[in-house]
């Protein structure tokens, strides 16, 4: 039986209306405890805060002002952690850089967000060189990653602050954080959430996920993308415990959930199965772990068995997206649902879920009315809340085209059901429309996890003269198996019109920054 219900104190949590605000809230309500696990002794919130202050003091002494675009470029690490309050601190928009990224792709983010400041640690000098090379105004960039205080950031020491440190004066509605789109679509896109919409996400997982100040976060999916970020805000909410995860690899993902008691964390899906992959020879077996979240793409019931089992935990699937803080959804499920068979519990976890607190959702048709909730009939999916941004950064058009009404329009295909949880079939650029026929890739996909030698897996379609479209797979195994095994496998399961007319087995599949399945890369390289 997975474990879910937790003692702690949940639930008191006051209303901070700024980032700022949270890590001040968590200082107030607990300053001796832990919010730094590392190999040494923890670093508690007292001494949290007085290193955000003071980092924030340099970046005012140094010219940041209120509504200044401070970029970051570091890894999991601490001084992540300590550099978001502080910017917040400051007044200044943090705007975390995918440390992945190309050199020309990091020219295009800082030519659109125009920081005044790059923080950066010393291991990406060289990309970030070639990063700002030409750029028409490019800017101060100082390297981190030694020394404590101001030094950390490669400037002359600022007289720590006193007691009465006093932040920069901040509106709920000011800019708090840009974050670019992973460009899955085309040219990364800016997205900026203002202190109300992080904080109210924040503020409502506490309450959905029943977060608590015993409750250890393992940041092992990256710290510069939402799917991680979040929760930077909502453990500090409730003075939990930061553990961090430089850079994932499976077994040591394990390792540090085992090591620092990590009790919660949000995995991107190649993640999880590369950890449920190691689970075995490593010995892992759920260890303190009381609730694994993951999203970014569907999960088939029988992959939801297997984190039960090999975790001992508590699994619930996520929907989200930049824009919206992240969350959308979550299949927690309700007491009623806790009566259903051990069949039924998997197939509701693995659904994308019912609305997060803060949000409202529909499923429109195309003339943008309601679908049935009949749990078949296909519509996009808008939502409207306090965590949804109002628009793009630079982009009127596109703000225009997905902003309407009040409602933001997300560009993903899914159905709802009477209790209005909803399930994605697609994202409308990834809907194959082959011979006539609708083809979601989700269903190829799932069919295809179904195949025990399938680790990983996208599905994507190609221009045909014959069809249109066609269908096609990329597949990584785990175990020896052929192509024309894996489409026999797949005319079990699907339609022969659904069935890839191709499948490459590939050794990895191409990711974007935030760890996602690039269908974008893969449909180039057809």
């Amino acid at each position: 039986m997975a474990r879910w219900a937790r003692s702690g104190d949940a639930g008191d949590v006051s209303q901070p209306n700024t980032t700022w605000g949270l890590l001040e809230h968590a200082v107030e309500r607990a300053p001796d405890a832990p919010a730094i696990v590392t190999d040494g002794p923890p670093v508690d919130y007292a001494t949290l805060h007085h290193s955000a202050a003071s980092l924030a003091t340099a970046l005012r002494d140094h010219g940041v002002a209120r509504g200044d675009r401070v970029a970051l470029m570091e890894r999991n690490t601490p001084a992540f952690l300590t550099w978001t309050f502080a910017c917040a601190g400051s007044g200044a928009v943090l705007v975390p850089l995918n440390h992945r990224l190309a050199a020309v792709e990091l020219r295009a983010v800082l030519a659109d967000a125009t920081p005044r400041l790059v923080l950066a640690h010393e291991d990406f000098r060289a990309v970030l060189e070639a990063a700002t090379e030409g750029l028409d105004a490019p800017p101060n960039v100082a390297w981190i990653g030694t020394g404590e205080g101001s030094a950390a950031m490669g400037l002359p020491p600022a007289p720590l602050p006193g007691p009465a440190f006093l932040p920069a004066p901040c509106e709920p509605d000011d800019v708090c954080h840009l974050y670019y789109t992973s460009g899955t679509t085309g040219r990364p896109k800016g997205v900026p959430l203002s202190h109300r919409n992080v904080v109210q996400h924040a503020l409502a997982a506490t309450s959905e996920l029943d977060l608590a100040g015993d409750d250890v976060w393992g940041h092992i999916a990256p710290m510069f993308h939402l799917a991680d970020a979040w929760a930077s805000l909502a453990i500090t909410a409730v003075a939990g415990q930061h553990a961090f995860l430089p850079e994932f690899e499976a077994a040591a993902a394990l390792a540090l959930m085992a090591e620092r008691g990590v009790t919660v964390s949000n995995l991107v899906p190649v993640m999880l199965q590369r950890m449920l992959a190691a689970a075995p020879r490593c010995g892992f077996t759920g260890g303190s772990l009381r609730l694994v979240l993951s999203g970014g793409a569907p999960i088939s019931p029988a992959a939801v068995r297997e984190i039960l089992e090999t975790f001992d935990c508590e699994y619930v699937q996520t929907y989200g997206l930049t824009e919206t803080s992240p969350y959308l959804t979550l299949s927690l499920l309700e007491p009623k649902h806790r009566e259903l068979s051990e069949e039924a519990q998997l197939a509701r976890r693995a659904r994308t879920g019912r609305p997060f607190e803060t949000v409202e959702l529909e499923v429109v048709d195309g003339d943008g009315q309601p679908v049935p909730r009949d749990d078949r009939s296909v519509g996009e999916i808008i939502a409207r809340g306090s965590t949804v941004t109002s628009g793009y950064w630079n982009r009127p058009e596109e703000t225009a085209s997905a902003f309407r009404d009040g409602w933001f329009h997300t560009g993903d295909l899914a159905t709802i059901d009477k209790e209005g949880w909803l399930n994605i079939v697609d994202r409308k650029k990834d809907m194959i429309l082959s011979g006539g026929e609708n083809v979601y890739s989700t269903e190829v996909e799932n069919a295809l996890y179904e195949h025990p030698a399938v680790l990983e897996c996208a599905a994507f379609g190609v221009p045909s003269v014959e069809w249109g479209e066609e269908v096609r797979a990329a597949v990584v195994l785990s175990a020896d198996t052929s192509a024309e095994a894996l489409k026999e496998h797949c005319r079990v399961h699907l339609a022969g019109y659904k069935v890839p007319k191709r499948i490459e087995l590939l050794p990895e599949l191409p990711k974007t920054g935030s760890g996602k399945i690039s269908k974008q890369r893969l449909r180039d390289g057809h």
